[in-house]
């Protein structure tokens, strides 16, 4: 006899799950049609004692709703709206009593099979009076819901939420823990692979995809996507920090501090995020000053930094081995914060006004600034000197004697086709103006991409792709504009927001930008399936 353990799943406890997840998620006219064609009904509610206590109190809209998912007994049915039709009667709530029992399978049956009855409850509500001795056959009222509720327990079962995806999510963990599943990727479920290992070439995008709306009084300010591109995370106005699924638009939810709505957050705005390089912690900076860092799968946070700066946080990047966080600031400054001391290690300051950005270099040894003075600083990352000042030059168009704000300063991913060092790398600037140029560290123009409009054509948010084909600048006329940085040139311009937009961001593997604004919404930009080049790659 073998001493092994086999395990099999019957297909009926396959399809509740289905029937879960459709209920979940709102898939209704599914779920019916799965329930008659598989003859296999859910009979499940999320709370036994809530579906009870809605029965007792007689929240009848509740209860319908609630049984409308379960298969019980014709008698058992019978009796539920035989109950609900005598308290409507009692109600005077005529009509609708009229509708349930001319209208309603239950009621039908029973119209065949106990037509005494049926006509008996048919007589009452004819009458212009309503005796209720008579209707509940001696009894309270408070008595037959009791009764009737006793009845639907005996066949109704509880059931976790989402039982699906967590299954998913265990069998996917076992997966990696055993090798057959790369860890830190997002994985494809249905072919079983990493979907981020899948090679995609960049394209523009061509159309809003999924639009995430926040509160009346809520909006954006800040957000990123994780480097292994599971998460998208946003930051807003009103405190909270929120992990998204960029494909749906909808929240998380198989986190499950998300599920029961205890979110990370701040008691300040939240104006800056960044994740580490492997994706596990997240740091957040808010209007007050505070530097948070989250550990994401759990919601908890692991370091807290008070006053990380005396003004907002604006930006933060992480070190390339993620031992360090680094901020810039309202007031000024950009700093290096140690993740492990919890302490502040070093500060750059020498610019006379806000710090939008503030990255490392790729070797690490740089730190490049830029701020609303117009000016962007290199400094040497460890003795925070400044090795370099550069002040973008503007447009032609535009005066040559007034320094324009410098809304971002960040490293290229490639010097596309370019002359310089490689070694160095040369980094994307955008001032408030219309023109985003690409400069290598001494401040020559290499190459400028513009808007060609002198009206609201000011560039607020600049991004480039991960591998460095095309260049996403949004303009103040609340347009996305997609250049090729191959050959500068302007390719596409796509609407993305009806307010300001405060930022953009770039999925690190996929063709999916996200535009944040004012007019509380957060973008999801891909391109349409119709005018993709390379099918395969579409990632919806």
């Amino acid at each position: 006899m073998s001493g092994a353990v086999s395990t099999s799943v019957e297909s009926a406890d396959v399809i509740r799950l289905m029937l879960q997840f459709c209920k979940e998620n709102g898939l209704h006219r599914s779920l019916q049609a799965l329930q008659e064609e598989s003859r296999v009904s859910l009979n499940t509610v999320d709370s036994l004692d809530g579906l009870m206590g809605d029965i007792n109190n007689g929240r009848w809209d509740m209860v319908l709703q609630a049984v409308s998912y379960l298969s019980l007994p014709d008698n058992v049915q019978q009796d539920l709206y035989v109950q609900i039709v005598l308290e409507l009667a009692e109600m005077r709530e005529l009509d609708t009593a009229n509708h349930l029992i001319r209208e309603t399978a239950p009621m039908i049956a029973m119209k065949q099979d106990t037509p005494e009855r049926y006509l008996r409850l048919e007589a009452l509500l004819k009458r212009n009076y309503f005796d209720p001795r008579e209707a509940y056959d001696g009894d309270p009222k408070e008595k037959k819901r009791s009764s009737i509720a006793q009845a639907i327990s005996k066949y109704v079962q509880v059931a976790p939420p989402s039982r699906l995806l967590s299954l998913v999510g265990q069998a996917m963990k076992w997966q990696q823990h055993a090798g057959i599943l790369p860890p830190n990727t997002r994985i494809d479920v249905f072919r079983g692979v990493a979907a981020d290992a899948i090679e995609e070439s960049e394209q523009c995008p061509t159309q809003i995809a999924k639009t995430v709306k926040f509160g009346t009084k809520s909006h954006p300010e800040c957000a990123t996507f994780s480097p292994d591109g599971q998460y998208c995370v946003s930051g807003s106005v009103d405190g909270f920090v929120e992990v998204w699924d960029y494909q749906t638009a909808m929240l998380r939810k198989d986190l499950s501090y998300q599920e029961e709505g205890a979110f990370m957050m701040h008691e300040k705005a939240v104006i800056g995020i960044a994740f580490s390089k492997d994706s596990e912690l997240l740091a957040t900076g808010a209007q007050d000053g505070q530097l948070k860092i989250w550990r994401v799968a759990t919601g908890q946070c692991v370091r807290r930094y008070e006053k990380a700066h005396n003004e907002g946080i604006t930006f933060i990047s992480w070190s390339k081995d993620s031992s360090q966080i680094l901020t810039a600031s309202f007031d000024y400054t950009a700093r290096a914060h140690g993740l492990k001391s919890g302490k502040t290690l070093k500060e750059y300051r020498g610019h006379t006004s806000y710090v939008n950005t503030a990255v490392y270099s790729r070797d690490g040894g740089r730190v490049i600034t830029a701020s609303s003075d117009g000016h962007v600083i290199i400094w040497d990352t460890r003795t925070t000197e400044q090795m370099h000042t550069i002040v973008p030059p503007p447009p032609p168009h535009m005066p040559s004697t007034i320094h324009y704000a410098v809304n971002a300063a960040f490293m290229a991913p490639a010097a596309p086709g370019q002359s310089g060092n490689e070694d160095e790398g040369l980094i994307y600037v955008c001032s408030r103006t219309n023109t985003v140029q690409l400069m290598n560290m001494q401040g020559q123009v290499i190459k400028s991409f513009t808007s060609g409009k002198r009206d609201k054509g000011d560039f607020v948010a600049m991004t480039p792709s991960p591998k460095g084909d095309w260049l996403y600048a949004a303009a103040e006329d609340n347009k996305l504009y997609c250049f090729s940085t191959q050959s500068g040139a302007l390719e596409q311009t796509l609407q993305v927001a009806e307010k300001e937009v405060i930022g953009l961001v770039h999925h690190p593997s996929r063709n999916v930008l996200a535009a944040y604004s004012s007019d509380g919404t957060m973008a999801f930009l891909k391109r349409d399936r119709a005018t993709s080049v390379a099918q395969s790659s579409d990632w919806a």
